[in-house]
């Protein structure tokens, strides 16, 4: 049921499962368990249902069963913007989790249907090629990885694992309901559609996901603040991407000005805090940094043909530069 991929990302560190006794998050810890994966549970109350408190004893009746940590944290949130706020307020604190303890991947329960409401929200909102697509297995955040292993499992393919199995779970009856958007979209419009043409959705997202690795910028992140993008026709949006993480915002006039820099071949300082180094086959992006360097410093980054204009970021946070080599000393 879980891809190699996702073995291998889970067998490196350890490993935090977003948990709420649904079905999905309550499939995936027995499947999980199944696969050898050691991990821990966090879970939210929301305090909106009585059933809640129900959910998290049983969560916490789950986790001393099979020896596992589980953190629980109690908000009140107000009605407003509730779906935005709750999720901001989960994420926040599996965030503080993972930094204070050390976990280094997020497991997330998020399956197929999720993956086609997020398709069809987006959509509804007018969105681009990333946001569309905006789920997949892996994806690196600024401490450690998000990891999706039910992406290509429909939910009432695990609501049928657990009942085969008799085992326990709850059913959130707000999503039944349709007043919440993700609901009604749900319950309107994806799960009818999936249950009549869910092959052949399957199989467009297979071709889509292949077409979005050759439209979409080749960005390496070698750390929080450092990106190596393959110098293509997909350069300055892979610029602006990173720019984006950095917490700066490119206008259509820097953008345009970056363009011409690099058909330049030359490198260039973005509202005076993005450094954007040209080394022929890759752009190296960074922070803007002014230092003094020492003579051993400066003739090391020559040889490995490093953009002077990111040296002096890199010296000051002491990054080791020989980790940069495959892409620039070639």
């Amino acid at each position: 049921m879980i891809s190699q991929n996702v073995l291998d990302r889970l067998s490196l560190g350890a490993n935090l499962l977003a948990f709420s006794h649904g079905i999905d998050s309550t499939a995936l810890f027995y499947i999980l368990q199944e696969a050898g994966v050691k991990f821990d549970l966090a879970i939210v109350d929301h305090n909106i249902r009585e059933q809640s408190k129900f959910e998290v004893e049983s969560a916490k009746e789950l986790a001393s069963k099979f020896g596992k940590k589980i953190y629980i944290k109690s908000v009140n949130l107000g009605k407003s913007n509730f779906e935005k706020n709750a999720r901001e307020a989960r994420y926040e604190f599996f965030g503080e989790i993972c930094q204070k303890f050390g976990y280094e991947n997020l497991i997330l329960a998020h399956q197929f249907d999720d993956k086609f409401e997020w398709f069809l929200m987006q959509l509804g909102k007018g969105a681009g090629l990333k946001e569309l697509f905006g789920m997949s297995e892996l994806e690196r955040r600024e401490h450690f990885w998000l990891v999706r292993p039910l992406l290509n499992l429909r939910k009432k393919e695990l609501q049928n694992y657990l009942d085969e199995r008799g085992l326990r779970y709850f059913v959130d009856e707000t999503n039944l309901e349709g007043k919440l958007k993700r609901s009604f979209v749900r319950l309107n419009f994806s799960e009818p559609f999936l249950d009549e043409y869910f092959s052949g959705v399957k199989k467009s997202f297979e071709f889509l996901e292949a077409d979005r690795q050759n439209l979409l910028p080749n960005i390496t992140k070698m750390d929080d603040e450092i990106f190596i993008i393959k110098n293509d026709s997909n350069v300055v949006r892979g610029v602006d991407m990173a720019a984006k993480e950095l917490n700066v915002l490119l206008s259509k006039a820097q953008k345009d000005e970056l363009s011409a820099n690099l058909s330049k071949q030359t490198s260039v300082v973005l509202s005076g805090k993005i450094a954007v180094g040209y080394a022929n086959g890759y752009i190296l992006v960074t922070p803007f940094c002014k230092a003094v360097m020492p003579k051993m410093f400066k003739e090391k980054a020559r040889i490995l043909k490093l953009p002077a204009i990111n040296r002096g970021y890199l010296f000051t946070k002491n990054v080791q530069i020989e980790n940069l080599s495959n892409f620039f000393s070639k």
